[in-house]
């Protein structure tokens, strides 16, 4: 091998060694700096804690029962047909009220808006209801219901657009600025988007009133959502019904603040069993999804027997109607548990021949807090509480300072509590689903009980 080749050999080896030493150096350095600790670096998040200002308390009353087209000028005026007389309360709350105009040409028509300021860090504890009686050639009945506050959303489960219905959906504005509404109706062929039900400025301070009939034009079981942007809206619906030229009743259904996939609807009466008529009718629509509802029917007496529960199968977005009317006569609790979130309401009749009247029966929200509630001034007043899951006690404390009354309510049961009007605070010891009902000769009518605000809690604030 010349001398040349050799010293080619020798470099090319020592590169080759070289080069593995290098390798060896960096996979040892790389598992080594592996193993070995790292610096370390903790930081605790920046947390802020921050409890909103409570707002004023803001209910918006239904106001007087009204009448269309009683003018001979004109078809489609409004006027009103019965004043409401309302109860609210309690007196330390210093609510003030303001009136809500714009339903009639003139002042009969406005309603009642009252708005109390926090007190003691809190929402102010505010209820008032309302009843109205109307006697007249085209218009009959008791009416009773709740003052609410407004919702961006809400549901009207009740009325009818067929022949002898004369419904009108109430929009109440109580805010400072206006809103702006839409309506949506579902009806046997789904759901729709009428165009008279589109974009409906709701002025601050004022209402507005929609004929039913306007929206969708034959429909036996109708159910409109209510949305709206801008400002919450205080959304109603009044029904009323004539048969052969005679009146058969009038009512002020409540909304509901949502779907749920389960419905509680304290104190229906249903009337003895006409094989000719349907005394008793729930209505229930699945806005989303096919679902299949469980319905129970558990009665305030004790002594009576409960009907065994129904299975009934939902198509999304299509109202269903069911009969109850083969329960024995008396009042009952009607539970509805469903597969997916439902609406619904129960209708229920004094009789079908002249001077009688109906109610529309609304979902009862869960009450957990202590809260003021409110019962206006109407015949055979009962404050009826449905159970939860296990038992406790009611207490009911009149705001004026009167005599407190403790119920005890088992689990899963139903219990009536006569009451007077006024306005009352009511505890449980747990969740409990309540209802003013209302029933005499003539006069029937319920509103659910709904829950108070309770008092904001702190929030925190990641920045």
């Amino acid at each position: 091998m010349s001398e040349r080749r050799l010293v080619r050999v020798a470099a090319t080896s020592a590169r080759v060694f070289a080069g593995a030493a290098v390798a060896t150096a960096a996979v040892i350095g790389t598992v080594v700096g592996i193993a070995a600790p790292w610096p370390q670096y903790s930081a605790t998040p920046v947390r802020v804690q921050a409890t909103p200002a409570p707002g004023d308390t803001l209910l918006a009353c239904d106001g007087p029962l009204l009448a269309l087209g009683r003018s001979a000028d004109s078809a489609s005026s409004l006027s009103s047909a019965a004043g409401q007389q309302v109860v609210s309360g309690p007196a330390d709350s210093d609510a003030s009220p303001t009136a809500l105009t714009g339903a009639t040409s003139d002042a009969s028509g406005d309603a009642e808006a009252l708005r109390a300021a926090p007190r003691d860090g809190a929402p102010s504890p505010l209820a008032a209801a309302g009843s109205a009686t109307a006697a007249a050639s085209d218009l009959v009945g008791f009416a009773a219901s709740a003052c609410r506050p407004p919702l961006a959303e809400s549901w009207l489960v009740g009325g009818a657009t067929t022949t002898g219905a004369n419904d009108l959906v109430v929009l109440a504005n109580p805010g400072a600025v206006p809103a702006t509404v839409q309506l949506s109706v579902y009806g046997a062929k789904g759901v729709s988007d009428p165009p008279s039900g589109q974009n409906l400025v709701v002025p601050a301070g004022g209402r507005r009133v929609v004929p039913l009939a306007g929206l969708l034009l034959g429909e036996e079981s109708p159910v409109v959502r209510v949305v709206s942007s801008g400002a919450p809206v205080h959304a109603s619906l009044q029904a009323q019904l004539t048969r052969l030229l005679l009146p058969g009743g009038v009512d002020q259904v409540a909304p509901l603040a949502q779907a749920d996939t389960r419905l509680v609807m304290p104190g229906v009466q249903v009337p003895a069993a006409d094989a000719s008529q349907a005394g008793t009718v729930l209505r229930l629509l699945s806005p989303g999804s096919d679902a299949s509802a469980t319905v129970t029917l558990v009665p305030n007496d004790p002594s009576v027997s409960a009907p065994a529960p129904t299975d009934i199968p939902l198509t999304a977005g299509l109202p269903t109607s069911v009969n109850l009317s083969g329960a024995a006569a008396g009042a009952y609790t009607v539970d509805v548990s469903a597969t997916a979130p439902i609406v619904g309401s129960t209708w229920s009749t004094t009789g079908f021949g002249e001077g009688s009247d109906f109610a529309w029966y609304v979902p009862a929200p869960a009450v957990s807090t202590p809260s003021a509630i409110a019962v206006a001034s109407g015949v055979g007043a009962n404050l009826v509480i449905a159970g939860g899951d296990t038992d406790t006690t009611v207490t009911l404390t009149p705001a004026d300072g009167g005599a407190a009354v403790t119920t005890a309510v088992a689990a899963g049961a139903s219990v009536a509590v006569p009451v007077a009007a006024g306005v009352y605070r009511l505890e449980t010891g747990a969740p409990v689903r309540a209802a003013v009902t209302y029933a005499g000769a003539g006069a029937l009518a319920s509103y659910p009980l709904w829950p108070a605000d309770a008092a904001a809690s702190a929030l925190t604030i990641l920045p």
